[in-house]
């Protein structure tokens, strides 16, 4: 899928400075960005559910372990 995006000429110009001096593009900085924030949801999902855990187990290791 095809996006557009509209952003300040001097940004974009430092971005894409940024980019090729890592040796990729202005599009796959904006891609990979885009994938972390996709992720963050299910980071966010993974620690709401270890949180709900935690207080339903109590969190308490055996005397033994």
């Amino acid at each position: 899928m095809n996006i557009t995006l509209s952003a300040d000429e001097e940004l974009i110009k430092k971005v894409r400075d940024y980019a090729a001096q890592r040796g990729t593009s202005l599009n796959q900085i904006i891609r990979q960005y885009m994938e972390q924030l996709a992720n963050l949801s299910e980071v966010d999902k993974c620690a709401d559910e270890f949180a709900r855990l935690a207080k339903e187990k109590g969190g308490a290791s055996p005397p033994d372990g």
